[in-house]
């Protein structure tokens, strides 16, 4: 069978980081996706001067075409640029709108963490996050006032609390130092507002695996806090949260992409974040199928999704924590 007949199954690793971004370690990801070509010639030799051999090099972008050297690279340039940019666009779109990993679970009772953050807690102690569920029936069932997790007791000053969250930080915890610069940042607990030490904190704490920073760095270049606004920058740390499985994050990008009349773009966005609980990305579906925007079935599929997603999250913990939050303010 000829080779330009043949299905290639390829696994791309697909770097999203364009060079004008602040150094960071970006999300590497990998997608495996089966292409058919009806030439593979190009991937043969080089694509400008012709010549083969082994020491040939994969156009990064779009992995269509092979080079000799950055001088033949740069030769072909005016053929290549238009096909390039539109591979590299889909190959960006795969990753993009990849189903996101699954939701993190509270380590108590091993349900999904609620996508709402007041409904859940940095626990400084132990460095894990828990529903507001777990922690409301421990405090019930244990008037000292302890964690859930670690047993340990709660911190009784805002002191207290900042000591372990720096020490966390201090041990390499991501999610602490994620926090650090939250406080940072709004100039709470005793601490100086500082959006340039924020920004620090946040890029640290993605080098260590931490997806809400990302969003956090969002924020920050959408709303010019110590840094220039820039909505490309906005964009481009909102798609690395939302890849993460940041509900949020993606809930804004199909609000950036109704903003920019790409409506299909949007409704794609939506469906994944209203897959994951979010309850206004389910009304914006709805709203898009009014419109006509979105069809029957992809209205019909999210609310399903939204449904099964809210239910896996519900409990009768949860829901006494979150009447007594509606009651009293606090735990």
């Amino acid at each position: 069978m000829s080779l330009a007949l043949c299905e290639t199954l390829f696994t791309i690793h697909f770097l999203l980081d364009i060079c004008f971004f602040p150094p960071t370690t970006p999300l590497l990801l990998e997608i495996t996706f089966t292409m058919s070509t009806a030439d593979d010639s190009n991937m043969l030799m080089c694509a400008a001067c012709g010549k083969d051999g082994d020491a040939l090099k994969t156009c990064i972008a779009c992995k269509l075409v092979k080079y000799c050297n950055t001088t033949c690279q740069k030769a072909h340039r005016s053929k290549h640029k238009k096909e390039c940019k539109k591979r590299a666009a889909e190959l960006h779109d795969e990753v993009l709108f990849k189903e996101p990993p699954p939701r993190d679970e509270c380590p108590i009772c091993m349900l999904p963490l609620p996508t709402i953050p007041k409904e859940r807690k940095y626990q400084a102690c132990c460095g894990k996050i828990l529903c507001y569920g777990c922690i409301h029936a421990a405090h019930i069932a244990d008037d000292r006032l302890i964690c859930p997790f670690c047993r340990s007791p709660e911190c009784t000053s805002e002191e207290e609390c900042m000591e372990r969250i720096k020490k966390r930080a201090d041990g390499g915890d991501s999610i602490a130092m994620h926090q650090l610069g939250c406080y940072y940042r709004d100039g709470k607990r005793g601490l100086p507002q500082d959006n340039e030490m924020a920004m620090e904190l946040w890029l640290r704490a993605v080098e260590l695996g931490y997806v809400t920073s990302y969003y956090s760095i969002a924020c920050a270049y959408y709303h010019g806090e110590g840094v220039e606004r820039d909505e490309k920058k906005t964009s481009h740390y909102e798609e690395l949260a939302a890849m993460g499985g940041h509900v949020l994050a993606r809930h804004n990008l199909g609000c950036m992409e109704k903003d920019a009349g790409n409506m299909s773009r949007a409704v794609k966005h939506w469906m994944i974040s209203a897959g994951a609980g979010h309850d206004e990305s389910q009304m914006c579906i709805q709203h898009c199928f009014m419109a006509g925007h979105a069809t029957k079935e992809d209205f019909e599929k999210a609310l399903r999704a939204h449904k099964a997603a809210n239910d896996e999250m519900k409990s009768d913990q949860r829901e006494t924590a979150a009447a007594h939050l509606k009651r009293f303010g606090r735990l």
